[in-house]
């Protein structure tokens, strides 16, 4: 703003000193002019008055008045007669001699044919004046009136000096009178620019001084209201967009905004932590590139085909386990047909589908399940009656038997009893500090009989004593299912290790064994209820298929969580991971 002012300053001062040299060239030309005419018109006057004086008179007779002419004139009177001899002088004027001014008055009557004609020319800075004067009707000869210009030099200084000193005083006082006004109009501009700079900077808060009712005031007036209402418009809009983005992060579903180009803009709280993704993974990158489920990359490029709204379950991989998916996909579409992207919101349905499932298969699984053993100790019972048991040795077989169906049965009832009591919300652990070295301790004595059996070395790796914060009875509850299992899947001659290894943050417990080993595919579905990799070979070794299932729960109490790294004929390693105590 400050080269604004300096440049209008500029343009005003040399706009006023141009008008100012043009009039004081215009007004010197006509002062000098106007002198210059009045000069000649009064030398004119004075010759011809003094040849009116000798066409009366005879020169000697007049001589000492044309002295006293001369002197009173300051001019050099010269009388020529007709033969342009000299009959009167009155004496030398300026730097001109006698023979200089001779010639000079001779050349300019040789020059110029003159018929009682009057004639001025200005010679060495000297103005001459030859006017003819006559006697009886005959012209007798010249009478040359000679003035030096000096006087008319010296007038002419004297007018620029006056148009000067005139003209540089009005310049002053109309440039002080511009900074005055300039300043007065410029300065209400400034403030009012500075305010509109911070306006555009997203600063509401800025405001203009108010001036008297004039144009500048009016526009201190209109920018004061146009801060005022974007101030109010901005407020709005925080609110609006503080309400809008809490819905959004805090929705249920997950959601994920996609351009028009393809990239992701907008990743939702849900969504991360359904899918535990960084947002760094997904953000300002193509769909096709972010999307790890070619499902999801599938419907989105639907969308984009067809320009219609989709909706489809999913059933997606995540980590380890395989969720459902009501995902909802609709084109955003602008003003005038605008396309401007794709939203997607994913409804988590699994828990849904998990009951609707259960309802399902409960009945199915549990009578399948107690199926067999009721059987068995029925159709042992009804021999026994029909008369086996008469047979000592019969007898003693079939009571076995029931006794291990009963026992089974027995198992299966408490493992559900289990199940059921910890998806009751009051459900609680005994929190203590546990010795896990110790604890795995005892359970590897507690299963080397087992392990003799079928010639597998099992064995624990843990240099020191580790502790984690938990109920030890659950505890041993996990490990007991998970090296039952690793021992049971363990072909004769292998090996069970039990590996504890404490990181900075948290403790994991490895129970690795050389057995049949799970498919990748089969992995996800490990820890459902009833689930069997193998079920002949399951259902032989007495499980109860809900070993896992109670693991999960149990570790996901003690806020852990267990993995799973299997090859299939190489045997399998399942990692739980306790958060450190504090």
């Amino acid at each position: 703003m400050t080269s604004f002012r300096s440049r209008l300053l500029f343009a005003l001062v040399s706009l006023i000193v141009t008008v100012l040299i043009c009039l004081g060239i215009l007004l010197g030309q006509l002062f000098k002019d106007f002198y210059l005419e009045t000069m000649n018109k009064r030398i004119e006057k004075e010759a011809k008055m003094i040849a009116l004086l000798l066409e009366r008179e005879t020169v000697d007779a007049v001589r000492p008045q044309i002295t006293d002419m001369s002197e009173t004139l300051s001019s050099r009177i010269t009388v020529l007669d007709h033969q342009e001899r000299t009959l009167l002088d009155t004496g030398r004027i300026a730097n001109i001699s006698d023979d200089a001014h001779e010639q000079i008055v001779r050349d300019i009557l040789h020059s110029k044919k003159t018929n009682n004609l009057s004639i001025i020319e200005e010679k060495k800075d000297v103005y001459y004046y030859i006017v003819p004067f006559s006697q009886h009707g005959k012209d007798v000869g010249y009478v040359i009136l000679s003035t030096p210009v000096n006087s008319l030099k010296k007038i002419n200084q004297q007018i620029w000096g006056v148009l000067v000193s005139s003209l540089g005083t009005a310049l002053v006082v109309i440039i002080l009178l511009g900074l005055k006004i300039a300043d007065q109009y410029m300065k209400p501009i400034e403030a009012a620019t500075k305010v509109a700079f911070e306006l555009a900077r997203g600063n509401y808060k800025a405001r203009v001084y108010e001036t008297p009712s004039d144009e500048t005031g009016m526009l201190s007036h209109s920018i004061n209201i146009l801060a005022r209402n974007l101030q109010e418009m901005s407020k709005i809009q925080e609110m609006q967009t503080d309400r809008l983005h809490t819905l959004i992060e805090n929705v249920g579903s997950g959601l994920i905004l996609i351009d028009s180009r393809g990239y992701i803009n907008l990743v939702n709280r849900a969504y991360k932590e359904i899918f535990h993704i960084r947002p760094a993974d997904y953000l300002h990158r193509l769909y096709t590139e972010a999307f790890v489920h070619k499902e999801i990359v599938k419907l989105v490029d639907e969308i984009f085909m067809k320009e219609t709204k989709v909706r489809k379950q999913l059933v997606l991989t995540v980590d380890i386990e395989r969720k459902h998916f009501e995902v909802y996909g609709a084109p955003i579409i602008g003003t005038n047909d605008e396309w401007k992207g794709i939203v997607l919101v994913f409804h988590d349905i699994t828990e849904l589908k998990k009951l609707e499932q259960m309802r399902k298969d409960f009945v199915a699984n549990v009578s399948h399940e107690l199926k067999t053993p009721i059987t068995s100790i029925k159709g042992f019972a009804e021999t026994l009656l029909d008369g086996a048991m008469k047979d000592e040795r019969a007898l003693e077989h079939f009571l076995s038997i029931i006794l291990k169906e009963s026992e089974r049965l027995q198992s299966l009832i408490q493992d559900l009893l289990d199940l059921s009591k910890m998806e009751q919300q009051g459900f609680q652990l005994h929190i203590e500090n546990v010795n896990m070295t110790q604890l795995l301790e005892e359970l590897i004595v507690m299963f080397n009989g087992k392990a003799e059996e079928k010639n597998i070395e099992l064995q624990l790796n843990a240099s020191k004593p580790v502790y984690v914060a938990g109920d030890s009875n659950r505890l041993k509850q996990i490990f007991i299912n998970l090296i039952t299992n690793a021992l049971t899947y363990t072909p004769k001659d292998g090996s069970v290790e039990v590996h504890v290894e404490e990181q900075s943050d948290e403790v994991l417990v490895h129970v690795k064994d050389t057995g049949i080993g799970i498919e990748a595919k089969e992995i996800p579905r490990i820890f459902e209820r009833f689930y069997r990799v193998d079920k002949a070979r399951s259902r032989n070794s007495g499980g109860t298929g809900l070993g896992l299932a109670i693991v999960k729960h149990l570790v996901e109490a003690h806020h852990g969580y267990i993995t799973v790294k299997s090859r299939v004929g190489k045997g399998t390693t399942f990692t739980v991971h306790f958060p450190k105590e504090g």
